[in-house]
């Protein structure tokens, strides 16, 4: 948690995928904010990731029919795993759903200003829309120990959106993060996450340094794991994920580069 003394520190990168996002056009829900993103970036530099747009909006697409199919199927909770300023608590609003955003403190506290006034102005109560907010730290805390003190029931199925954070995370980090979300996931549940990738014959560490070497963001908020497709796979399974489905971003028309983005659906294992 913030602490006196200690810098605040807001992801930049979650701001400019989000002011990058706000240009795409997308569904939402009959009771759903269709211009939530751009509400969550007013007042943000104006940073779009031209060289990225192609993946996010591949990415973008797969996740959003994630949750459209979940609410049609009934799920009742989806938590969003590096939340940042993604949008889908509004843009999918559904009476009876209730999403959980899991994330930074600090870019926590950013966001909820953020919905604070948009909520003000559009729901002088404050509660359509809000998402239940979990501060965590993804390299100490305890996934499944802290969805359950903010209210999640884990004996119900949840969606599970992991997009764009895992490459953040070092190997160990990512597979006991996995294993918490497992821990927390009851049958029936569906994680869905993005996976960075690289070709099998590279070396993963050589591939993670250069892609470092051309992000401004790097030394702040470094690329920690891209893997061969094997090698993501094997994560999955060690934290007890079964994988029901998989695409290369590049398959979804959108022009994205094929082989950097494997994007998978998976469901408890046992």
């Amino acid at each position: 948690m913030a602490g006196r003394g200690r810098a605040v520190t807001i992801s930049k990168t979650s701001q400019a995928v989000a002011m990058t996002r706000a240009g795409f056009a997308r569904p939402h829900s009959a009771d759903g904010d269709p211009l939530a993103q751009q509400r969550l970036c007013a007042g943000m530099a104006s940073v779009v990731l031209t060289h990225m747009q192609a993946s996010l909006a591949a990415r973008t697409a797969f996740f959003d029919g994630q949750v459209t199919s979940a609410i049609e199927a009934d799920t009742d909770q989806v938590v969003v795993l590096g939340a940042g300023y993604d949008d889908r608590a509004l843009r999918f609003r559904t009476a009876g759903v209730t999403f959980f955003e899991v994330d930074h403190p600090d870019t926590q506290a950013d966001k909820r200003a953020r919905l604070d006034s948009i909520l003000a102005e559009r729901d002088p109560a404050g509660v359509a829309g809000r998402p239940v907010f979990v501060a965590a730290d993804f390299g100490s805390d305890n996934v499944a120990e802290v969805l359950e003190a903010a209210g999640h029931d884990q004996h119900r199925a949840s969606l599970f959106l992991c997009e764009g954070l895992l490459v953040y995370l070092d190997q160990p980090t990512t597979a006991r993060f996995l294993s918490g979300v497992r821990a927390a996931a009851a049958d029936g549940s569906v994680l869905a996450v993005s996976l960075s990738v690289h070709a099998d014959g590279l070396d993963s560490a050589t591939v993670v340094a250069r892609g470092n070497a051309r992000r401004r963001t790097a030394a702040a908020e470094p690329w920690r794991t891209i893997l061969p497709v094997s090698g993501q796979l094997a994560l999955l399974a060690s934290a007890g994920w079964r994988v029901t489905a998989a695409v290369d971003a590049a398959d979804l028309g959108t022009g994205a580069a094929p082989g950097r983005s494997l994007l998978v659906i998976a469901a408890p294992a046992g």
